[in-house]
C-alpha cells in the first residue's frame, strides 16, 4: 500500500451541532469504519457531550429479530449454519464465472490461505470474510475504537446506547432460514463480489486514506472522497433483492430505517436538552442523507468546522462595554 496508516494517539473529528428553536441541540459523530487499527481516539469533545447528554442515540440500521425462543433454542442453529452454505453443497468455483473465481481465489490465496470450508459458504458471506482478512493485513479494522469510548462513558453514569433500529419481526424463523436456503444465485449477487474484489484489488489504499483522515479530524479531506457507502449499497441490494427479504418486509428498507431514527431523534430532542447521536459519516453527508433531513424538519445545523453564530452573538453582547 501507498498509504502509511496512522498510529497512536488520534483526535478524530469534531461533532455536528442539530438545534431546535428552544435550545435543545443534538451532537452527531460521524463514524467511520474501517479505521486504523492501532490508534486510540481521544474523544475529548464527546466525552464533555457524554456528560451532560439525556441519551445517546445508536446508529440507524435494521434488525431482523425474531420471539425470544428463537434465539434461546439451540435447536435452529443446525439450520442457521446450513443458511451459510450454498445450496446442494455446491462451492464457489461451480457458481461464479471462471474470471470471478479466477479473482476470488487468488485473493483468497494471498489473505486467508487454505480454508476450503469458505468455499462452500454463499457468495456474500465468503466475500466479506475475504474483505475483513484483507483489512486486517493492512493495518485496519471494523469496530473496537469507537464503540468501547462510548460505552465506558456512558457507563460511568448508568446509562446504555439507545437503539434506533427498525426491528423487523420473524414470525415463522425456520420457514425463513429454510427459504433462504433455497435461494439461488442473482445477478445482484456477482454484482457484490465483483465489487468488493474491486476494492480489494484497488481501493484499499483510498480506504486507508479516509480511515486516516477521520483519525485525525481531517473533515476537508473527508468530504473530498468519494462515497465509501456505494459497494455497502450494492450488497445490501443483493439481500433486499432476495425472495426471502422481500417477504420479510425488506422493501424499500432503506426508508423506513431513515424514517426511524428521524422518528427516535424527534422525540429524544422533545424531551432532552443535550442528545447524543452516532451516524455513519457516508450517510451523514450525502445530499439525501440525515443532516438533509433534519434541516427539511426545521431543524438548524452546524458542521463541526461552522462556527456557532448564535453563540458568538451572546459573546459579542457580553464583551461590550
Amino acid at each position: 500500500m501507498d498509504t502509511v496508516v496512522v498510529t497512536g494517539v488520534q483526535p478524530g473529528p469534531g461533532l455536528w451541532r442539530v438545534r431546535r428553536d428552544d435550545g435543545h441541540t443534538l451532537y452527531i459523530l460521524g463514524t467511520q469504519s474501517p479505521l486504523p487499527a492501532d490508534i486510540t481516539w481521544r474523544a475529548d469533545e464527546v466525552r464533555d457531550v457524554l456528560t451532560e447528554a439525556g441519551v445517546a442515540l445508536g446508529p440507524p440500521g435494521v434488525q431482523v429479530g425474531a420471539d425470544v425462543g428463537f434465539f434461546r433454542g439451540l435447536t435452529l442453529a443446525p439450520s442457521a449454519f446450513r443458511a451459510m452454505r450454498n445450496p446442494d453443497g455446491a462451492t464457489l468455483e461451480e457458481l461464479l464465472p471462471a474470471d470471478l473465481y479466477a479473482r476470488w481465489s487468488a485473493l483468497k490465496q494471498r489473505y486467508i490461505g487454505r480454508d476450503r470450508g469458505i468455499e462452500r459458504k454463499r457468495r456474500l458471506i465468503a466475500v466479506y470474510q475475504l474483505y475483513r482478512a484483507a483489512l486486517e493485513r493492512n493495518g485496519l479494522r471494523e469496530g473496537g475504537i469507537i464503540g468501547p469510548v462510548i460505552n465506558e462513558a456512558l457507563k460511568a453514569r448508568g446509562m446504555e446506547v439507545a437503539s434506533t433500529v427498525l426491528e423487523l419481526k420473524i414470525d415463522d424463523p425456520r420457514g425463513a432460514l429454510a427459504a433462504f436456503r433455497r435461494e439461488t444465485l442473482k445477478p445482484e449477487d456477482l454484482d457484490c463480489v465483483r465489487g468488493t474484489l474491486d476494492i480489494i484489488e484497488s481501493d484499499l489504499p483510498l480506504m486507508t486514506a479516509r480511515a486516516n483522515a477521520w483519525a485525525v479530524g481531517d473533515l476537508d479531506a473527508l468530504r473530498g472522497m468519494p462515497d465509501a457507502r456505494a459497494q455497502v449499497m450494492t450488497c445490501l441490494s443483493a439481500w433486499t433483492a432476495s425472495e426471502t427479504a422481500r417477504e420479510l418486509g425488506m422493501a424499500d428498507v432503506q426508508s423506513k430505517v431513515g424514517a426511524a431514527w428521524l422518528s427516535k431523534v424527534d422525540a429524544a430532542m422533545a424531551e432532552h436538552p443535550v442528545v447524543f447521536a452516532t451516524v455513519p459519516l457516508d450517510s451523514l453527508l450525502r445530499a439525501d442523507g440525515q443532516l438533509a433531513a433534519l434541516r427539511a424538519r426545521g431543524y438548524t445545523v452546524l458542521a463541526p468546522d461552522e462556527a456557532d453564530v448564535v453563540e458568538d452573538a451572546e459573546s459579542d453582547e457580553t464583551a461590550a462595554p
